[in-house]
Formats: structure tokens, C-alpha cells, sequence
């Protein structure tokens, strides 16, 4: 991101994102800390797709994402990138594997090759014993689980996740956290948004956003301390 900005219109345009700049490396754990109405969800939504800047220049593995249809935009979301929230956002109707599984079918993954992919991603977060379990029958923990492990099962550039541990308990987001770790100790690329210092902190780089201005606080990108 080169001089991002999101501004939405009305009586009183808001800048919801000023002037945003950031570069982001393979294998780096990334958090974006502010409060509510900072700016970050927004700039994660521009990050994921699901929003377009009003200036500025973004670009994802090299390509001009202004560019680009709204069908283009949606294929990217569905093969490169994986998207956690704080509400989950689980099929009821469906157990654990099959909620997985569906984001395998967006992705345009072979319908005979789904289960197995959906029961990997399951193992890597811990829930292939609940593999036919139903959302209701789960902990806040174990939701939160499946909806990383259907984040994963596409293999993603890059894992979204806006206040993951927002819903659990302080025990149940340690293990969350702990998971977060355990992912991108395998190389795979994380960007949090959160309040939460605690969760902040877990991360190799941290920024912090106030009033839609985004400022690196620490750390340095992956490929530059060797990970």
C-alpha cells in the first residue's frame, strides 16, 4: 500500500484511512492496534477486498488491485486470501467439516478432493476429533478454531483476522494466539486488527492507528530477519 486513503462521503466526509503505507512479506505476523472508529477495520477490509480505497495505490503480489472487476476481486478473495472474524460466522446447518469444506468449493477446489482438504485443515488447528460436530455443540474456542482451520484450507497468501479473540475469555484467547503462532511459525503470512494489547503484542510487527494514520511501532518484515 503506497498513500492509501478511504474516505466516505456524506455531510461530513470521514477519513477513515490517511494516507496509509505499508508493505507486507511473506511469513509476516502483523498486528493493527487501535480503538474502535481508528481505522483498522477499514484498512483490513481494503486489505481483503472487500473494500476499495478512494486514492492511493494498492498493490497484492505485484498486481494493481484498482484494476480489477469485481469478479477478478472476488476470485482473489476466494483463492489467496482467508478471512478470520470475531463472530465466527459459521453455518449453523453444517458441522465443523463441511463449514470448512465450502470455502474449498469457492475457491473452485474439485468437489472429490474437498473432505480431505476440509480434514487437513482441521488437523492443523486440533479439531479433527469434532470434525462432525455442529456450531452450537462447540466452545467459543473451538468455533473460532474451525473458522482458522477454513481460513487455511485454501492455502492463502494471506490470513485476515479482525479481533479474533474479541468473543472468548483471556484462557481461551491464549490458545487462539498460540495457534496464531504456531501458523505463522510454518511461514504463513498474518495481519491482526485488535484493541487488545495482548493480542498486539503476539505479533513480529506492530502498528498502531489513530484517526485513520497508520504508524509502525516495532518490529521489521520477515524477510529482513530471516524467517
Amino acid at each position: 500500500m503506497s498513500d492509501v486513503e478511504r474516505t466516505f462521503a456524506g455531510q461530513n466526509p470521514v477519513r477513515a484511512v490517511r494516507n496509509a503505507t505499508l508493505a507486507v512479506w511473506p511469513g509476516d505476523y502483523i498486528s493493527v492496534m487501535g480503538k474502535s472508529g481508528s481505522g483498522k477495520s477499514t484498512l483490513l477490509q481494503i486489505v481483503g477486498l472487500l473494500d476499495t480505497q478512494t486514492s492511493g495505490r494498492f498493490l497484492l503480489d505485484g498486481n494493481d488491485m484498482s484494476t480489477l472487476t469485481a469478479r477478478q476481486r472476488s476470485a482473489i478473495r476466494a483463492t489467496k486470501l482467508g478471512f478470520v472474524f470475531q463472530a465466527f460466522h459459521l453455518l449453523a446447518s453444517r458441522t465443523a467439516l463441511a463449514n470448512v469444506a465450502m470455502s474449498l468449493m469457492y475457491s473452485g477446489v474439485p468437489r472429490s478432493e474437498r473432505r480431505d482438504k476440509a480434514a487437513l485443515a482441521l488437523s492443523q488447528v486440533d479439531m479433527e476429533h469434532r470434525a462432525d460436530a455442529y456450531p452450537n455443540t462447540l466452545s467459543g474456542g473451538e468455533r473460532q478454531r474451525v473458522a482458522i482451520a477454513r481460513a487455511l484450507a485454501v492455502a492463502p497468501r494471506l490470513i485476515l483476522a479482525d479481533e479474533p479473540t474479541g468473543n472468548l475469555d483471556s484462557g481461551t484467547a491464549a490458545k487462539i494466539l498460540s495457534l496464531f503462532r504456531k501458523i505463522n511459525d510454518a511461514r504463513q503470512t498474518i495481519i491482526v486488527a485488535t484493541h487488545d494489547s495482548d493480542v498486539a503484542n503476539e505479533a513480529n510487527r506492530r502498528f498502531h492507528m489513530h484517526d485513520g494514520v497508520l504508524a509502525e511501532t516495532t518490529g521489521e518484515p520477515a524477510e529482513a530477519a530471516g524467517r
